[in-house]
């Protein structure tokens, strides 16, 4: 099969399209041929590396969408033909992966595969942060960062969904803010002083959620429109750097921090997936349920699709067609 594979940590240029042997599946596991894979920011994470854990030859990507190919035994609840999401025991930048059955998804026939495809890993996670980490209600006033990309356009629409009173999002760069605006957000701003124009548009009242995947100053500076009982959500170092959290931003207010990893959720509590898939499904059958895409690339071009994104200019998911 043909497969992106790393041999080293680096820049975009240690990505490699080679030949590899197709994958064997045991106990509990399933055989995917991929149709679709995506990029998400952890795969820059994980390609710039920790050497401590290097494992070489490394397939990267967190996600697919594709056809069960082969099952285990006759136990198993899927069998060959069926469309599924999967998260991949082993990488997704390849013709054909394998999952665990319990990180598997069946796809509903009415959901598009091409609008699924693009999603799983920022849908899952996008639903369980509004529903369950921090629950928006009609009255909150939510605050989202990195509002253009792939996490935050689903967040814009959950909360739209939920009702929330006033959805606030962050970009790069104002050119980013239409997408924000279209699909929900009531205001729109750069991170320059962020903090202060939030509190102007609340009328200093700041927010009750916010949604933060950047750390580092960024963090920090929240605290700064976070209303008293508010809860900050962190799931993410898109930044690459640590924000510090002082205890006194956080006793005397009522504030709270909550932090959020859908990769320790995969591997500690799959169940909390299969409890929300059908609820996620349900959201992308409805067809006022955007998924932006930012572009499509073929496996053999991850470097291009890699450099997009790290260069912070794409609006949506950037998909990979298999």
């Amino acid at each position: 099969m043909k497969a992106v594979i790393i041999n080293e940590f680096g820049n975009s240029d240690v990505l490699k399209y080679v030949e590899c042997p197709k994958p064997t599946i045991l106990a509990g596991e399933v055989l995917i041929r991929t149709s679709y894979t995506s990029v998400n920011f952890a795969d820059i994470k994980n390609r710039t590396g920790n050497k401590a854990k290097a494992n070489f030859p490394m397939i990267l990507g967190l996600d697919v969408a594709g056809v069960v190919e082969e099952v285990f035994d006759e136990s198993s609840v899927f069998k060959k033909g069926d469309q599924v999401i999967a998260f991949p025991k082993n990488g997704a930048y390849a013709e054909y992966v394998v999952a665990k059955e319990q990180l598997v998804f069946k796809i509903p026939n009415d959901v598009p595969l091409e609008k699924v495809a693009a999603v799983p890993t920022v849908s899952f996670l996008s639903y369980l942060l509004t529903h369950q980490i921090a629950p928006i209600s009609k009255d909150d006033r939510v605050l989202i960062h990195a509002a253009s990309g792939g996490v935050g356009t689903m967040l814009i629409q959950m909360a739209k969904k939920l009702g929330a009173k006033k959805i606030i999002g962050t970009v790069s760069d104002m050119k980013k803010a239409p997408i924000a605006y279209e699909l929900g957000a009531h205001h729109v701003l750069t991170y320059d002083n962020f903090s202060e124009q939030v509190n102007e548009y609340t009328d200093g009242q700041g927010v009750n959620i916010i949604f933060d995947s950047i750390a580092g100053n960024i963090t920090e500076e929240s605290f700064n429109s976070l209303a008293p009982y508010g809860t900050l959500v962190q799931f993410g170092n898109s930044g690459g750097k640590a924000g510090n959290i002082k205890t006194s931003d956080l006793h005397g207010s009522c504030r709270n921090v909550k932090g959020f990893s859908l990769g320790t959720t995969r591997a500690f509590k799959p169940e909390m997936l299969q409890q929300v898939a059908q609820e996620m499904f349900t959201l992308l059958k409805d067809e006022s349920f955007q998924v932006p895409i930012a572009n499509v690339f073929a496996l053999e071009d991850m470097q291009k699709a890699h450099e997009l994104m790290e260069s912070r200019q794409h609006q949506g998911k950037i998909l990979i067609k298999i």
